[in-house]
């Protein structure tokens, strides 16, 4: 990723070039107390150029500590960040990160620098299986990128990515729910699938959910339950397997998919029907 030299200065320039290369493509051999705060900045842009990120974000945190009250150590302190990130050094990120917000709250580009630290989050979402610990951050960090810079160049990107990690936690709830499903441990499961349904409604794993429900409350012969499952179910997701495979299973207890009693998932066809759900 290259960023715009007007703004961060992360495209090297010729003079930069050429002063590094003067040296033999090494940094500047001149004790980095005597440089100036352009001379380390140039030689951290050809760091990151020459894809030595650990480097940049070094020679950047020094124009911080050097010449702290410069122009030039607001940009290095934002080019820290990036670097850092392009480390995959992710605390050291959220911590350049976080200092470049506190410092500069109204400068153009905290939200840039909002948008690092989520990404700082979000670059750790691991596999399923894993602690969803990280997600929930990226969620709260990319919130606010999307909620105090929705007008900014990143605020699309952050919408993405949220939706993308909420289907992520949705994803860790199935699995789980899935687990104790297949071992018939209907109620363990139930609350798994309602968690989806109730907070993870706008996912791509609600229609399996509702299915899994219906399956779910039928072993257990509440059927009022699984009818009212699979009406929602058939309202939002008609067309799907999911509804097709829930139909067979209420046919052929002799049931239907319709609203039956007054339990948690009549509360939300209701809703439903009247547009206040999905």
């Amino acid at each position: 990723m290259k960023l715009r030299a007007t703004r961060k200065g992360a495209i090297v320039s010729v003079l930069a070039l050429a002063l590094v290369a003067s040296c033999g493509g090494r940094r500047d051999r001149t004790p980095i107390e005597d440089q100036t705060a352009e001379q380390i900045y140039r030689n951290a842009e050809y760091q990151l150029e020459v894809n030595r990120a650990d480097d940049a974000a070094e020679l950047f945190s020094e124009i911080e500590r050097l010449y702290p009250y410069s122009e030039l150590a607001k940009r290095a302190l934002i080019m820290q960040a990036y670097a850092w990130h392009q480390d995959k050094k992710y605390e050291e990120t959220r911590a350049a990160a976080q200092r470049y917000i506190d410092f500069y709250p109204a400068d153009e580009d905290a939200a840039y620098a909002q948008y690092l630290l989520a990404l700082s989050y979000y670059d750790q979402i691991d596999e399923v299986g894993r602690d969803q610990g990280l997600t929930f951050q990226a969620l709260q960090a990319l919130r606010v990128v999307i909620e105090n810079y929705p007008d900014s160049e990143y605020a699309d990107s952050a919408i993405l990515k949220f939706d993308l990690a909420f289907n992520h936690l949705a994803a860790k709830e199935m699995e789980i729910g899935r687990y104790y499903h297949r071992r018939k441990h209907y109620t363990a499961s139930i609350n798994r699938f309602r968690a989806v349904v109730e907070q993870f409604q706008t996912t791509t794993h609600t229609p399996e959910a509702l299915y899994r429900l219906v399956e779910a409350y039928v072993a257990l012969g509440l059927f009022s339950e699984a009818q009212t499952a699979g009406a929602i179910l058939g309202y939002n997701y008609q067309s799907t397997a999911w509804y097709d495979d829930a139909y067979t299973l209420l046919t052929g207890k002799g049931l239907r998919p319709e609203l039956a009693g007054d339990n948690w998932l009549s509360q939300i066809y209701r809703q439903m029907v009247r547009g206040e759900w999905l």
